[in-house]
C-alpha cells in the first residue's frame, strides 16, 4: 500500500523508515552499525560535515584536545532502531526542511561509506524515506512499541501477526539488542548522545512504563499497528 508522505512541520513528530533498495542488507557487520550510529549524530547539524575529519576531531578530544561541539540541530531523534535491511526513526523537526536535510545527509553519507567499503555502485536506499505523522498520544505509544519490538523478527519471523512464541526469549533479546534506543529507555546508557529521551519518558509515564508497555505487548497484550507500519 502506497503511503502519501505528510507535510513535514517544525515541532511535529514523525515515524520514518529508510529501506535498502530491493531489501539490500545495509548492515553487514558491526562496523557498519557503528558507522550509522556515528552518522546519526554527526549529520544532525546545519553545518556541512565530512566524517573523516569529524573522526579525527573526536580522536583529538579523546587524546586531551578541546571539544567545540556546538551544533545547530536539524531534528531531535526521539527513538531509533537499525534492522539489517532498514532503519526506523522517530523524529521531531526543529528547523524548516530539517528532516529532509538530515535524511539526505545521512543517506548520502552512509551510502558513500557502504559502497566504498564493499566496492559496489548505485543506490543503496529505496528512493525517498517513508514517513507517518504521529498525531496523538495513543499513536505515539503504539509507534514507540512498534519501533522497539521490530528486532523480534530476527528471532521470530511471524511475531507481528501471531505474537511471540517465547516471551522471555524475546524480552531478553530486545533488552540486549544494541542497535536500538530501547536500552536507553530501560535504564542503560547505550547511545545517550544520539537521542532526546526526556520527552517520551514524560509522555509515556516514566522510564519504568516505557519498558512495561513494550514488554506487555510481548506478553500478549497486543496493540493494533495499523497506521504506523511503513513496509
Amino acid at each position: 500500500m502506497s503511503i502519501k508522505r505528510p507535510q513535514l512541520v517544525n515541532g511535529e513528530i514523525y515515524h520514518l523508515v529508510l529501506r535498502g533498495v530491493g531489501d539490500t542488507k545495509i548492515f553487514r557487520d558491526k562496523d557498519d552499525y557503528w558507522r550509522a550510529i556515528f552518522s546519526l549524530y554527526e549529520f544532525n547539524t546545519t553545518e556541512p560535515i565530512e566524517i573523516r575529519l569529524q573522526r579525527k576531531k573526536r580522536q583529538s578530544v579523546k587524546n586531551g584536545g578541546q571539544s567545540s561541539d556546538e551544533r545547530n540541530l536539524l531534528v531531535e531523534i526521539l527513538a531509533f532502531c537499525f534492522m539489517p535491511n532498514h532503519i526506523h526513526l522517530l523524529i521531531t523537526q526543529k528547523l524548516e526542511d530539517g528532516i529532509t536535510q538530515f535524511m539526505r545527509k545521512f543517506g548520502t553519507g552512509y551510502a558513500y561509506y557502504f559502497n566504498k567499503k564493499y566496492e559496489r555502485k548505485g543506490h543503496l536506499f529505496q528512493g525517498r524515506f517513508m514517513a507517518v505523522h504521529v498525531k496523538s498520544d495513543a499513536q505515539l505509544e503504539v509507534v514507540f512499541i512498534y519501533i522497539h519490538t521490530n528486532p523480534i523478527s530476527l528471532i521470530d519471523f511471524k511475531w507481528k501477526k501471531e505474537g511471540t512464541a517465547n516471551a522471555q526469549k524475546a524480552i531478553k533479546f530486545l533488552e540486549n539488542y544494541k542497535w536500538s534506543s530501547f536500552p536507553d529507555y530501560t535504564g542503560a546508557q547505550n547511545f545517550p548522545s544520539i537521542i532526546e529521551k526526556k520527552f517520551l519518558i514524560d509522555a509515556l509515564g516514566g522510564k519504568k512504563n516505557c519498558r512495561e508497555i513494550v514488554l506487555d505487548w510481548i506478553r500478549g497484550k497486543k496493540v493494533d499497528f495499523v497506521g504506523v507500519e511503513l513496509e
